[in-house]
């Protein structure tokens, strides 16, 4: 195993370790609140604005304790990454944490699951930028004014990025604050409606147990509804000082995600009662307490949430392909960096071209699929990675997570439980298996091409 260290020199980062002294390129620009931001923008995407009418109609009121739920337990599943992240200065996240902890093939293979997940994800939002868009601009819809919008909408992007982490980080942050003041005037509307008269549910709904099985789909839902903060953690090589701000950023993120989703969760029912199910919840609410511009409001804030979403993809993905290529696990052209922008400009054009070739090929739902079989697998391996590098690097400098071996047992539990209730409640039907059984494919070939590559050399 290499120890590495990561310093800043100048305008570039310095690794050090047994293979001798390299120059990364990049410049550490994330600063702590920016990488919380990041994280929050990971997370918060196109969801919110439909999520709740779908857990609301499995559970009603108590839909609001399923948010709390979900929190807690996804908060396992975060404290179990923040001490993993907090011991390594380099880009790659989930991969690379992987990879130190159990060697080159699983580390191949959480990336694979992990560039499939976060590259889906945004490619269903930007199919739901265009749904929403096509509010105002129904030819929006039509196939060139979606394949035009869809090319915008990623390329524009992905030139911000390439141009500097400074310009992606701020994008990132002014996307985090404009998502977030559309949804606290829902839910300050909401609230003050809600308390003062709140929607009445019939006395059999109150006192009438909700089946198991309603329970397991609301926690599936939610479980990949607080998932994406994941890709926040991959640019480490330009967080300022990733091995305290890691620890921090996932803090930040899990409370204020939870109290966003929660809140907006309790006014949802509270005001619409049962009529919460509706597909357009959010909008629904503001039409009742604001009015039609309120509904208009919603369905701006819902565009702005889903470009701020694309945005943090945007700028935390590539950094795993280029992780991937520094250790020789892929093609080195992913780890070459713009000596002008200082940024992995190969990385970020092909992570944008996959996402705008699955937005432009695929369907939101489509999409969403690919995304979601590969997140538990590789919550579990992180989870697991935490007991293994306490016993590799037991003075490895970072934040230590009291109880860590015992939450990681946990968060192994848990990723594996909502599996299983996925596949019980048949929201993951056991045909995606084959998607999941070509990724590992994938990653084999992978691994068998970067141990030829390494012995050949």
């Amino acid at each position: 195993m290499m120890q590495t260290r990561t310093m800043q020199t100048g305008r570039t980062n310095t690794e050090t370790g047994k293979t001798g002294l390299r120059q990364t390129g990049l410049v550490r620009a994330i600063g702590r609140w920016s990488l919380a931001a990041l994280a929050v923008n990971s997370i918060i995407g196109s969801g919110i604005f439909g999520l709740p009418a779908v857990v609301a109609a499995l559970l009603g009121k108590r839909s609001v304790l399923a948010v709390l739920f979900a929190g807690a337990a996804m908060g396992v599943i975060m404290a179990c990454f923040a001490e993993v992240a907090s011991q390594f200065s380099e880009a790659g996240g989930p991969y690379l944490y992987a990879r130190t902890a159990f060697g080159r093939f699983v580390g191949i293979l959480v990336g694979w699951m992990f560039y499939l997940a976060q590259t889906a994800a945004p490619a269903a939002n930007a199919n739901l930028f265009v749904i929403y868009l096509a509010e105002f601009w129904p030819a929006a819809k039509e196939p060139w004014p979606r394949f035009v919008v869809l090319t915008a909408l990623v390329g524009l992007l992905a030139l911000i990025n390439v141009l500097g982490a400074r310009q992606g980080t701020a994008v990132s942050n002014v996307f985090t604050v404009a998502k977030i003041l559309p949804l606290l005037m829902v839910v300050l509307a909401g609230a003050a409606v809600t308390i003062v008269h709140p929607a009445i549910f019939s006395s059999a709904i109150m006192t009438s147990p909700f089946p198991a099985s309603a329970w397991m789909k609301a926690m599936v839902l939610l479980i990949f509804a607080y998932g994406g903060f994941e890709s926040a953690v991959a640019p480490m090589s330009e967080a300022k000082n990733p091995t305290r701000d890691a620890a921090f950023a996932l803090a930040v993120a899990l409370i204020a995600c939870t109290a966003i989703y929660a809140l907006v969760q309790w006014v949802v029912v509270g005001v619409l009662g049962p009529g919460a199910t509706t597909d357009r919840p959010l909008a629904e609410v503001a039409r009742v307490t604001m009015g039609n511009r309120g509904a208009q409001l919603v369905a701006i804030g819902a565009l702005v949430s889903v470009y701020g979403y694309l945005s943090a993809k945007l700028l935390g993905m590539p950094r795993v392909t280029f992780a991937l290529a520094q250790r020789a696990d892929l093609p080195k052209i992913f780890a070459d960096v713009s000596r002008r922008f200082h940024t992995p400009w190969f990385s970020i054009l092909f992570f944008a071209a996959a996402v705008w070739g699955l937005a432009i090929g695929g369907s939101f739902a489509w999409n969403v699929t690919l995304s979601v079989v590969a997140r538990l697998f590789y919550y579990a391996v992180v989870c697991a990675a935490l007991i293994a590098l306490r016993r590799k690097q037991p003075l490895a400098a970072g934040f230590r997570l009291p109880g860590g071996p015992v939450l990681a047992v946990l968060g192994v539990l848990i990723a594996a439980g909502v599996g299983i209730a996925a596949v019980l409640t048949k929201q993951t039907p056991w045909s995606k298996s084959l998607i999941l059984a070509a990724t590992v494919g994938a990653a084999f070939l992978n691994w068998l091409w970067a141990r030829r590559f390494l012995r050949d050399r």
